[in-house]
Protein backbone atom coordinates (compact mmCIF):
# COMPACT_ATOMS: atom_id res chain seq x y z
CA UNK A 1 0.00 0.00 0.00
CA UNK A 2 1.67 3.66 -1.11
CA UNK A 3 1.66 5.96 1.66
CA UNK A 4 -1.64 8.13 1.99
CA UNK A 5 -2.35 11.98 0.46
CA UNK A 6 -0.98 14.08 3.34
CA UNK A 7 1.41 11.65 4.77
CA UNK A 8 5.09 14.74 4.88
CA UNK A 9 8.29 13.66 5.61
CA UNK A 10 10.93 16.34 6.74
CA UNK A 11 14.44 15.58 5.59
CA UNK A 12 16.77 14.19 8.32
CA UNK A 13 19.35 16.59 9.81
CA UNK A 14 22.66 14.37 8.17
CA UNK A 15 20.77 14.80 5.11
CA UNK A 16 22.57 17.41 2.95
CA UNK A 17 20.64 19.16 0.04
CA UNK A 18 23.33 20.08 -3.03
CA UNK A 19 23.46 21.23 -6.57
CA UNK A 20 20.01 23.61 -5.72
CA UNK A 21 17.90 20.61 -4.69
CA UNK A 22 19.03 18.20 -7.51
CA UNK A 23 20.78 15.64 -5.36
CA UNK A 24 20.60 14.34 -1.61
CA UNK A 25 23.27 12.89 0.47
CA UNK A 26 22.71 11.58 3.60
CA UNK A 27 21.17 8.06 5.32
CA UNK A 28 22.21 5.00 6.86
CA UNK A 29 24.21 4.25 5.02
CA UNK A 30 25.37 7.04 3.55
CA UNK A 31 24.46 7.45 -0.05
CA UNK A 32 24.26 9.68 -3.29
CA UNK A 33 20.27 10.22 -4.65
CA UNK A 34 20.42 12.55 -8.00
CA UNK A 35 16.58 13.40 -8.49
CA UNK A 36 15.29 14.20 -11.67
CA UNK A 37 13.63 17.90 -12.51
CA UNK A 38 10.36 16.32 -12.00
CA UNK A 39 11.68 14.80 -8.01
CA UNK A 40 13.49 18.07 -7.07
CA UNK A 41 10.35 20.25 -7.75
CA UNK A 42 8.09 17.58 -5.44
CA UNK A 43 10.09 18.92 -2.23
CA UNK A 44 9.93 22.23 -0.43
CA UNK A 45 12.14 23.50 1.22
CA UNK A 46 13.48 19.95 2.95
CA UNK A 47 10.22 19.26 3.05
CA UNK A 48 7.55 16.72 0.79
CA UNK A 49 4.37 16.03 1.41
CA UNK A 50 2.30 13.23 -0.44
CA UNK A 51 0.24 14.64 -2.88
CA UNK A 52 -0.13 11.77 -5.91
CA UNK A 53 1.85 8.68 -6.76
CA UNK A 54 4.83 10.16 -7.58
CA UNK A 55 5.76 12.29 -4.38
CA UNK A 56 4.19 8.55 -2.93
CA UNK A 57 7.17 6.82 -4.14
CA UNK A 58 9.28 9.72 -3.77
CA UNK A 59 8.73 10.16 -0.31
CA UNK A 60 8.67 5.82 0.43
CA UNK A 61 12.47 6.31 -0.75
CA UNK A 62 13.20 8.93 1.09
CA UNK A 63 12.10 7.13 4.61
CA UNK A 64 13.54 3.38 3.24
CA UNK A 65 17.11 5.07 2.72
CA UNK A 66 16.91 7.14 6.31
CA UNK A 67 17.04 10.63 4.40
CA UNK A 68 13.87 11.88 5.81
CA UNK A 69 11.61 11.35 8.79
CA UNK A 70 7.50 11.80 9.17
CA UNK A 71 6.56 15.06 10.04
CA UNK A 72 4.25 14.30 13.26
CA UNK A 73 2.02 16.90 13.45
CA UNK A 74 1.37 16.17 9.87
CA UNK A 75 0.32 12.87 10.27
CA UNK A 76 -3.63 11.69 10.29
CA UNK A 77 -5.28 10.80 13.88
CA UNK A 78 -4.75 7.19 14.31
CA UNK A 79 -7.70 4.91 13.08
CA UNK A 80 -10.37 3.11 14.83
CA UNK A 81 -12.21 -0.26 14.61
CA UNK A 82 -15.77 1.15 14.24
CA UNK A 83 -16.88 3.56 16.70
CA UNK A 84 -16.85 1.95 20.37
CA UNK A 85 -13.84 -0.41 20.02
CA UNK A 86 -10.29 1.32 20.78
CA UNK A 87 -7.77 0.19 18.33
CA UNK A 88 -5.45 -0.10 21.41
CA UNK A 89 -4.83 -2.59 24.26
CA UNK A 90 -2.25 -1.49 26.82
CA UNK A 91 -0.83 -4.81 28.20
CA UNK A 92 1.57 -4.46 31.18
CA UNK A 93 3.29 -7.16 32.46
CA UNK A 94 4.75 -7.32 35.73
CA UNK A 95 6.18 -8.90 38.95
CA UNK A 96 5.18 -7.68 42.01
CA UNK A 97 5.95 -3.19 42.10
CA UNK A 98 2.33 -2.92 42.99
CA UNK A 99 2.70 0.65 43.51
CA UNK A 100 4.29 1.27 40.52
CA UNK A 101 1.54 -0.66 38.54
CA UNK A 102 -0.65 1.79 40.55
CA UNK A 103 0.82 4.48 39.14
CA UNK A 104 1.18 3.63 35.60
CA UNK A 105 -2.85 2.88 35.71
CA UNK A 106 -3.64 5.87 36.90
CA UNK A 107 -1.79 7.51 33.51
CA UNK A 108 -4.35 5.39 30.72
CA UNK A 109 -7.06 6.88 29.55
CA UNK A 110 -10.28 5.82 30.83
CA UNK A 111 -11.99 3.24 28.73
CA UNK A 112 -8.77 1.83 27.05
CA UNK A 113 -8.55 -1.94 27.36
CA UNK A 114 -6.05 -2.86 29.60
CA UNK A 115 -4.22 -6.37 30.60
CA UNK A 116 -2.06 -6.82 33.46
CA UNK A 117 0.05 -9.84 33.20
CA UNK A 118 1.19 -10.73 36.37
CA UNK A 119 4.45 -12.68 35.54
CA UNK A 120 3.86 -14.88 39.18
CA UNK A 121 4.28 -12.08 41.60
CA UNK A 122 5.27 -13.20 45.19
CA UNK A 123 2.21 -10.92 46.38
CA UNK A 124 0.08 -11.95 43.36
CA UNK A 125 -3.16 -10.22 45.68
CA UNK A 126 -1.72 -6.75 45.77
CA UNK A 127 -1.34 -7.00 42.32
CA UNK A 128 -5.13 -8.32 41.58
CA UNK A 129 -5.97 -5.55 43.83
CA UNK A 130 -4.71 -2.62 42.06
CA UNK A 131 -5.54 -4.56 38.58
CA UNK A 132 -9.28 -4.29 40.23
CA UNK A 133 -9.03 -0.80 41.50
CA UNK A 134 -8.17 0.47 37.97
CA UNK A 135 -10.71 -1.93 36.05
CA UNK A 136 -7.52 -3.96 34.01
CA UNK A 137 -7.97 -7.40 33.11
CA UNK A 138 -5.87 -9.55 35.16
CA UNK A 139 -3.73 -12.37 33.38
CA UNK A 140 -2.27 -14.53 36.20
CA UNK A 141 0.90 -16.55 34.91
CA UNK A 142 1.60 -19.94 37.35
CA UNK A 143 5.35 -19.69 37.30
CA UNK A 144 7.69 -16.47 36.43
CA UNK A 145 8.55 -17.13 32.54
CA UNK A 146 10.26 -13.37 31.56
CA UNK A 147 9.49 -10.15 30.21
CA UNK A 148 9.67 -11.62 26.47
CA UNK A 149 6.98 -14.36 27.64
CA UNK A 150 4.55 -12.28 29.85
CA UNK A 151 4.59 -9.81 26.65
CA UNK A 152 3.80 -12.91 24.61
CA UNK A 153 0.87 -14.27 26.44
CA UNK A 154 -0.70 -10.78 26.84
CA UNK A 155 -0.56 -10.26 22.72
CA UNK A 156 -2.64 -13.14 22.28
CA UNK A 157 -5.39 -12.08 24.28
CA UNK A 158 -5.25 -8.43 22.30
CA UNK A 159 -7.97 -8.14 20.31
CA UNK A 160 -7.42 -4.70 19.19
CA UNK A 161 -5.93 -3.74 15.82
CA UNK A 162 -2.55 -2.11 18.11
CA UNK A 163 -0.88 -3.46 21.24
CA UNK A 164 1.18 -0.66 23.42
CA UNK A 165 3.90 -2.92 25.60
CA UNK A 166 4.36 -0.59 28.64
CA UNK A 167 6.54 -1.68 31.95
CA UNK A 168 5.35 -0.95 35.66
CA UNK A 169 8.39 1.05 35.98
CA UNK A 170 7.35 3.66 33.47
CA UNK A 171 5.17 6.65 33.87
CA UNK A 172 3.00 7.42 30.58
CA UNK A 173 1.75 10.63 29.45
CA UNK A 174 -1.66 10.71 28.13
CA UNK A 175 -0.39 12.07 24.12
CA UNK A 176 2.48 9.60 24.09
CA UNK A 177 0.69 6.23 22.58
CA UNK A 178 -2.04 8.44 20.17
CA UNK A 179 1.52 10.30 19.03
CA UNK A 180 3.16 7.18 18.05
CA UNK A 181 -0.28 5.85 16.84
CA UNK A 182 0.03 8.20 14.33
CA UNK A 183 2.92 6.53 12.52
CA UNK A 184 0.90 3.68 11.15
CA UNK A 185 0.03 5.78 8.42
CA UNK A 186 3.32 4.46 6.53
CA UNK A 187 1.84 0.77 6.03
CA UNK A 188 5.27 -0.36 5.80
CA UNK A 189 5.71 0.93 10.07
CA UNK A 190 5.34 -2.17 12.00
CA UNK A 191 6.44 -0.54 15.36
CA UNK A 192 6.90 3.21 17.22
CA UNK A 193 8.96 3.63 20.53
CA UNK A 194 9.01 7.11 22.30
CA UNK A 195 12.03 8.97 23.69
CA UNK A 196 12.61 6.79 27.67
CA UNK A 197 13.75 9.71 30.14
CA UNK A 198 14.00 9.64 33.45
CA UNK A 199 11.24 9.91 36.29
CA UNK A 200 12.30 12.05 38.97
CA UNK A 201 11.20 10.35 42.50
CA UNK A 202 12.16 10.88 46.04
CA UNK A 203 15.13 7.93 45.47
CA UNK A 204 16.26 9.69 42.22
CA UNK A 205 18.53 12.84 43.57
CA UNK A 206 21.86 10.23 44.29
CA UNK A 207 24.78 10.77 41.56
CA UNK A 208 23.78 7.25 39.99
CA UNK A 209 20.16 8.89 39.11
CA UNK A 210 21.79 12.00 37.64
CA UNK A 211 23.81 9.86 35.78
CA UNK A 212 20.92 8.39 34.37
CA UNK A 213 19.19 11.47 33.66
CA UNK A 214 21.73 12.19 31.22
CA UNK A 215 23.22 9.03 29.87
CA UNK A 216 20.53 6.47 30.55
CA UNK A 217 21.22 3.25 28.19
CA UNK A 218 17.26 3.55 27.62
CA UNK A 219 17.64 7.42 26.46
CA UNK A 220 18.07 6.99 22.68
CA UNK A 221 18.91 10.65 22.07
CA UNK A 222 16.75 13.88 20.82
CA UNK A 223 16.71 13.17 16.93
CA UNK A 224 13.67 11.10 15.03
CA UNK A 225 15.31 8.12 13.51
CA UNK A 226 14.73 4.76 11.33
CA UNK A 227 15.33 2.03 13.41
CA UNK A 228 17.67 -0.73 11.92
CA UNK A 229 20.87 -2.47 12.64
CA UNK A 230 24.25 -0.78 12.03
CA UNK A 231 22.44 3.02 11.90
CA UNK A 232 22.80 5.55 15.20
CA UNK A 233 19.53 4.34 16.26
CA UNK A 234 19.85 0.39 15.91
CA UNK A 235 17.09 -0.96 18.64
CA UNK A 236 14.84 0.53 21.09
CA UNK A 237 14.04 -0.97 24.59
CA UNK A 238 10.74 -2.21 24.70
CA UNK A 239 9.75 -0.26 28.11
CA UNK A 240 7.10 1.02 26.12
CA UNK A 241 6.70 0.48 22.16
CA UNK A 242 3.28 0.35 20.75
CA UNK A 243 3.14 -2.02 17.28
CA UNK A 244 0.49 -3.60 14.93
CA UNK A 245 -0.88 -6.68 16.67
CA UNK A 246 -0.94 -8.72 13.02
CA UNK A 247 2.94 -7.44 12.58
CA UNK A 248 4.20 -9.46 15.85
CA UNK A 249 2.18 -12.20 15.29
CA UNK A 250 3.60 -12.92 12.06
CA UNK A 251 7.19 -12.18 13.22
CA UNK A 252 6.46 -14.60 15.98
CA UNK A 253 5.93 -11.86 18.98
CA UNK A 254 8.84 -11.88 21.57
CA UNK A 255 11.27 -14.79 21.41
CA UNK A 256 10.66 -16.48 24.56
CA UNK A 257 14.04 -17.44 25.26
CA UNK A 258 15.98 -14.58 26.20
CA UNK A 259 15.73 -12.56 29.42
CA UNK A 260 17.48 -9.90 28.44
CA UNK A 261 17.72 -8.26 24.34
CA UNK A 262 14.50 -9.70 23.35
CA UNK A 263 13.38 -5.89 22.07
CA UNK A 264 17.02 -6.17 20.19
CA UNK A 265 16.20 -9.45 19.02
CA UNK A 266 12.09 -8.29 17.76
CA UNK A 267 13.92 -4.93 16.21
CA UNK A 268 16.10 -7.13 13.53
CA UNK A 269 13.73 -9.37 13.30
CA UNK A 270 11.02 -6.97 12.10
CA UNK A 271 13.54 -5.23 10.15
CA UNK A 272 15.03 -8.10 8.40
CA UNK A 273 11.16 -9.00 7.12
CA UNK A 274 10.85 -5.80 5.34
CA UNK A 275 8.97 -3.76 7.78
CA UNK A 276 9.38 -0.04 9.46
CA UNK A 277 10.15 0.68 13.14
CA UNK A 278 9.79 4.18 13.89
CA UNK A 279 12.16 6.18 16.80
CA UNK A 280 10.16 8.92 18.47
CA UNK A 281 11.47 11.35 20.39
CA UNK A 282 8.84 14.31 20.33
CA UNK A 283 6.80 12.40 23.03
CA UNK A 284 8.36 10.46 25.80
CA UNK A 285 8.13 8.15 28.65
CA UNK A 286 9.60 8.23 31.91
CA UNK A 287 11.28 5.26 33.05
CA UNK A 288 12.50 4.85 37.06
CA UNK A 289 16.01 3.90 36.74
CA UNK A 290 17.74 2.23 38.99
CA UNK A 291 19.00 4.54 41.89
CA UNK A 292 21.06 2.24 44.13
CA UNK A 293 24.92 1.64 42.86
CA UNK A 294 24.60 -2.55 43.14
CA UNK A 295 21.33 -2.47 41.44
CA UNK A 296 22.42 -0.47 38.61
CA UNK A 297 25.54 -2.30 38.33
CA UNK A 298 23.73 -5.44 38.17
CA UNK A 299 21.22 -3.76 35.47
CA UNK A 300 24.31 -2.54 33.50
CA UNK A 301 25.73 -6.58 33.52
CA UNK A 302 22.72 -8.21 32.88
CA UNK A 303 22.31 -5.86 29.58
CA UNK A 304 26.10 -6.86 28.57
CA UNK A 305 24.80 -10.70 28.94
CA UNK A 306 22.24 -10.30 26.05
CA UNK A 307 25.32 -10.00 23.74
CA UNK A 308 26.08 -13.43 22.49
CA UNK A 309 22.95 -14.63 22.42
CA UNK A 310 22.20 -12.04 20.31
CA UNK A 311 25.19 -12.47 17.93
CA UNK A 312 24.25 -16.33 17.67
CA UNK A 313 21.05 -14.86 16.44
CA UNK A 314 22.15 -12.18 14.23
CA UNK A 315 25.58 -12.44 13.59
CA UNK A 316 25.86 -9.38 10.85
CA UNK A 317 24.38 -6.83 12.87
CA UNK A 318 25.90 -8.01 16.43
CA UNK A 319 29.41 -6.56 16.60
CA UNK A 320 31.44 -4.24 19.25
CA UNK A 321 32.57 -1.99 16.01
CA UNK A 322 31.17 -1.26 12.68
CA UNK A 323 33.85 -0.13 10.31
CA UNK A 324 34.95 0.62 6.68
CA UNK A 325 38.06 -1.39 5.91
CA UNK A 326 40.27 2.43 5.31
CA UNK A 327 38.82 3.91 8.63
CA UNK A 328 39.67 0.94 10.60
CA UNK A 329 42.89 0.54 9.00
CA UNK A 330 43.89 4.04 9.82
CA UNK A 331 42.34 3.05 13.55
CA UNK A 332 45.15 0.46 13.42
CA UNK A 333 47.38 2.75 12.54
CA UNK A 334 46.83 5.19 15.29
CA UNK A 335 46.70 2.39 18.00
CA UNK A 336 50.41 1.34 17.24
CA UNK A 337 51.79 5.01 18.11
CA UNK A 338 54.83 4.94 15.59
CA UNK A 339 56.86 7.52 14.09
CA UNK A 340 54.93 6.14 11.14
CA UNK A 341 51.17 6.00 12.23
CA UNK A 342 50.26 9.71 11.28
CA UNK A 343 51.55 9.70 8.28
CA UNK A 344 49.73 6.26 7.63
CA UNK A 345 46.71 7.96 8.69
CA UNK A 346 47.40 11.05 6.71
CA UNK A 347 47.36 8.94 3.65
CA UNK A 348 44.64 6.27 4.40
CA UNK A 349 42.55 9.09 4.96
CA UNK A 350 43.56 11.37 1.57
CA UNK A 351 43.02 7.99 -0.56
CA UNK A 352 39.48 7.54 1.10
CA UNK A 353 38.52 11.40 0.45
CA UNK A 354 40.08 11.34 -3.30
CA UNK A 355 37.77 7.33 -3.83
CA UNK A 356 34.43 9.18 -2.43
CA UNK A 357 34.99 12.24 -4.30
CA UNK A 358 34.83 10.40 -7.56
CA UNK A 359 31.89 9.21 -6.69
CA UNK A 360 30.26 12.81 -5.94
CA UNK A 361 31.40 13.63 -9.10
CA UNK A 362 29.03 15.95 -11.06
CA UNK A 363 27.88 18.32 -8.11
CA UNK A 364 29.40 21.18 -7.36
CA UNK A 365 31.99 20.35 -4.91
CA UNK A 366 32.57 16.83 -4.47
CA UNK A 367 36.05 17.38 -2.58
CA UNK A 368 34.92 19.12 -0.31
CA UNK A 369 32.21 17.12 0.38
CA UNK A 370 34.33 14.01 0.24
CA UNK A 371 35.97 15.60 2.87
CA UNK A 372 33.86 16.24 5.27
CA UNK A 373 32.12 12.28 4.88
CA UNK A 374 35.77 10.90 5.92
CA UNK A 375 36.38 13.20 8.70
CA UNK A 376 33.71 12.35 9.80
CA UNK A 377 34.13 9.25 9.04
CA UNK A 378 37.68 9.12 11.13
CA UNK A 379 36.63 10.89 13.91
CA UNK A 380 33.67 7.95 14.31
CA UNK A 381 36.41 5.37 13.87
CA UNK A 382 38.49 6.53 16.56
CA UNK A 383 35.46 7.05 18.98
CA UNK A 384 34.56 3.16 18.40
CA UNK A 385 38.21 2.17 18.89
CA UNK A 386 38.42 4.09 22.13
CA UNK A 387 34.82 2.25 23.63
CA UNK A 388 36.33 -0.75 22.37
CA UNK A 389 39.18 -0.61 24.62
CA UNK A 390 36.83 1.05 27.94
CA UNK A 391 34.17 -1.24 27.32
CA UNK A 392 33.83 -3.99 25.62
CA UNK A 393 36.99 -4.80 25.69
CA UNK A 394 38.38 -3.57 29.16
CA UNK A 395 39.10 -7.11 30.38
CA UNK A 396 41.99 -7.31 27.59
CA UNK A 397 43.04 -3.71 27.91
CA UNK A 398 43.56 -4.22 31.70
CA UNK A 399 45.67 -7.07 30.69
CA UNK A 400 47.38 -5.34 28.19
CA UNK A 401 48.25 -2.33 30.74
CA UNK A 402 50.10 -4.56 32.78
CA UNK A 403 52.65 -5.33 29.89
CA UNK A 404 52.57 -2.38 27.51
CA UNK A 405 53.22 1.00 28.27
CA UNK A 406 51.38 2.01 24.53
CA UNK A 407 48.37 0.31 25.87
CA UNK A 408 48.31 2.14 28.87
CA UNK A 409 48.31 5.55 26.78
CA UNK A 410 45.60 4.69 24.56
CA UNK A 411 43.89 3.28 27.53
CA UNK A 412 44.13 7.13 29.44
CA UNK A 413 43.29 8.76 26.02
CA UNK A 414 40.38 6.73 24.98
CA UNK A 415 38.97 7.16 28.70
CA UNK A 416 39.62 10.64 29.24
CA UNK A 417 38.59 11.85 25.49
CA UNK A 418 34.77 9.52 26.29
CA UNK A 419 34.60 11.52 29.47
CA UNK A 420 35.21 15.24 27.84
CA UNK A 421 33.29 14.52 25.22
CA UNK A 422 30.46 13.22 26.89
CA UNK A 423 30.52 15.76 29.89
CA UNK A 424 30.26 18.53 27.77
CA UNK A 425 27.30 17.38 25.73
CA UNK A 426 25.05 16.34 28.69
CA UNK A 427 27.06 18.81 31.43
CA UNK A 428 22.94 20.23 31.91
CA UNK A 429 23.16 17.07 33.97
CA UNK A 430 24.41 18.84 36.55
CA UNK A 431 26.92 16.58 37.76
CA UNK A 432 30.65 17.47 38.54
CA UNK A 433 33.43 16.09 36.51
CA UNK A 434 34.56 13.95 38.89
CA UNK A 435 31.48 12.10 39.67
CA UNK A 436 30.39 11.90 35.51
CA UNK A 437 34.19 10.08 34.94
CA UNK A 438 33.27 7.64 37.78
CA UNK A 439 29.61 6.76 36.87
CA UNK A 440 30.81 6.88 33.42
CA UNK A 441 33.79 3.78 33.72
CA UNK A 442 31.52 2.31 36.15
CA UNK A 443 28.49 2.09 33.45
CA UNK A 444 31.56 0.71 30.69
CA UNK A 445 33.06 -1.83 33.12
CA UNK A 446 29.56 -3.22 33.94
CA UNK A 447 28.37 -3.60 30.95
CA UNK A 448 31.86 -4.70 29.39
CA UNK A 449 32.16 -7.42 32.00
CA UNK A 450 28.23 -8.87 30.98
CA UNK A 451 29.48 -9.20 27.54
CA UNK A 452 32.37 -11.33 28.67
CA UNK A 453 30.54 -13.41 30.72
CA UNK A 454 27.62 -13.81 27.59
CA UNK A 455 30.83 -14.87 25.35
CA UNK A 456 32.72 -17.05 28.20
CA UNK A 457 29.09 -19.13 29.01
CA UNK A 458 28.29 -19.42 24.75
CA UNK A 459 32.24 -20.75 24.72
CA UNK A 460 32.31 -18.05 21.34
CA UNK A 461 33.93 -14.68 20.67
CA UNK A 462 31.39 -13.62 17.94
CA UNK A 463 29.59 -11.03 20.47
CA UNK A 464 33.47 -9.58 20.93
CA UNK A 465 34.22 -8.79 17.45
CA UNK A 466 34.17 -6.01 15.39
CA UNK A 467 32.50 -5.83 12.00
CA UNK A 468 34.56 -4.21 8.84
CA UNK A 469 31.66 -3.17 6.58
CA UNK A 470 33.17 -3.34 3.30
CA UNK A 471 30.25 -1.47 1.27
CA UNK A 472 30.53 1.39 3.84
CA UNK A 473 33.75 2.70 1.81
CA UNK A 474 31.98 5.35 -0.45
CA UNK A 475 28.64 6.49 -0.58
CA UNK A 476 25.55 4.70 -2.37
CA UNK A 477 24.00 6.21 -5.37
Amino acid sequence: MPLPNGFTVTLDRGTRVLDDGRTLLGGQPTRLMRLTPRASALLSGRALCVRDADSAFLADRLLATGMANPQLTALPAPATRGDIVPSCTYVIPVRDRSEQLARLLACIPSGSPVIVVDDASLAPERVAAVAAEHGARLLPLPVNVGPAAARNAGLRQVTTLHVAFVDSDIVLPPQTVPALMRHFADPSVAMAVPRITALTTDSSHGWISRYEHVRSSLDLGAQPASVRPGSPVSWVPSACIVARVDALLAAGGFDESLRVGEDVDLCWRLVESGRRIRYEPAVHAAHEHRAHLVDWLRRKTDYGTGAHPLAVRHPRDTATALLAPWSATLLVAVAAQRRWSLPVAAALWTTATLRIARTLHGTAHPLREAARLTGGGAVNSLAQGGALLTRHWWPATAAGCLISRRVRRAAAVAAVADVALEYRRNRSGGMDPFRYAVARRLDDLAYGAGVWLSAAKGRSTAALRPRIAVRARRPRR
